[in-house]
C-alpha cells in the first residue's frame, strides 16, 4: 500500500508541523525539514493549524479519504500501466486566497516517485478523486515522458498541465475541471498562445519569467499556462481521439 498513513501522524503531530516535515524529509533524500517545509507549503499545505483540529480530522476520516485514493491508486495504476508511488494527504491552506479561488481550496505537488494532495474539509468525494487524478497523471507522465524532467522548458510545464486537467476531463466531465480552464474564451486562448507562450515556450524552469507566465504573475493573464496548456492538449486529444494512457509518451511539440 503505498498511500501513507499521514492520518496517524496529523493525529499526534498536527498541531505541530514541523515534526511533519521531519518526516518527511526522509523522502526528500534528507533534505532539511525547512527546506521540505518552503517547498510543501509553497504549494499549498497548511502552515499552522485551524482552531478546531479535531473536527477536522474526523472529517478525513468520516469521508474515507485515505480509502478513496488507494481506490483510486490501483485503478489507475492498471488503467495507465502506472508506477507505485509514495501518496500523502495533507490539510490545504484555508488562509491562501489564491488556493480558495484557483483551486477550489485544495491543491497537489507531484514528483516521479510521490505526490501530495492538499485538501480542506469542504473537498468533497469526487473532488477527492479528480485532484488525485490530476497529480498521478503528473507522476506517469514524468515517469514516460522521453524528455527528461531535467530539460523541461515552458511549453513541456504547459503540457504537463494540460495532460493532467485533460485526464480529470476525460474521467470526470467538466464538472470537476478546475476553475482556471474556464477563465478565457477561445479565442482569447489562441492569442495568449500565440503572442505570450509561443515566443517564450522555450524558457527554461530557471528563468523567472518561465513561473510568471505559467502562473499568469507579474501583469500577464492569470494562470496563463495553465490555461493554454489545457486549451492545447483538450484539442489535440479531441482531434487525435487518443485517450491519457496514449498520451504520456507523445512529445509536447506534437500537440502544439
Amino acid at each position: 500500500m503505498t498511500v501513507i498513513a499521514t492520518d496517524k501522524w496529523l493525529e499526534k503531530d498536527y498541531d505541530n508541523p514541523h515534526h511533519l516535515y521531519k518526516k518527511l524529509s526522509s523522502y526528500f533524500n534528507r533534505a532539511n525539514p525547512e527546506e521540505v517545509a518552503s517547498l510543501l507549503t509553497q504549494h499549498g499545505m497548511y502552515q499552522k493549524p485551524v482552531a478546531n483540529s479535531e473536527s477536522l480530522l474526523q472529517s478525513y476520516q468520516e469521508k474515507n479519504v485515505w480509502q478513496i485514493v488507494n481506490q483510486e491508486e490501483q485503478t489507475l495504476k492498471r488503467q495507465w500501466n502506472g508506477q507505485n508511488v509514495s501518496i500523502f494527504i495533507l490539510p490545504s491552506n484555508t488562509y491562501n486566497r489564491k488556493i480558495m479561488h484557483h483551486y477550489n481550496g485544495k491543491s497537489g505537488l507531484a514528483f516521479k516517485d510521490k505526490l501530495f494532495l492538499f485538501i480542506s474539509e469542504d473537498t468533497s468525494e469526487t473532488e477527492l478523486k479528480a485532484l488525485f487524478t490530476h497529480e498521478y497523471n503528473h507522476c506517469c507522465r514524468l515517469k514516460k515522458d522521453p524528455k527528461n524532467e531535467e530539460d523541461y522548458q515552458l511549453l513541456d510545464a504547459i503540457i504537463l498541465e494540460g495532460l493532467a486537467e485533460n485526464a480529470v476531463h476525460e474521467r470526470f466531465g467538466k464538472k470537476y475541471l478546475a476553475p482556471w480552464t474556464s477563465y478565457y474564451s477561445t479565442d482569447v486562448l489562441n492569442d495568449i498562445w500565440k503572442n505570450l507562450i509561443k515566443p517564450n515556450k522555450d524558457l527554461t524552469r530557471t528563468s523567472r519569467k518561465h513561473n510568471q507566465l505559467l502562473y499568469g504573475t507579474n501583469f500577464y493573464p492569470k494562470m496563463a499556462g495553465y490555461s493554454v496548456g489545457y486549451f492545447l492538449v483538450n484539442r489535440y486529444a479531441e482531434k487525435t481521439r487518443k485517450k491519457s494512457k496514449d498520451l504520456f509518451v507523445t512529445p509536447s511539440e506534437e500537440m502544439v
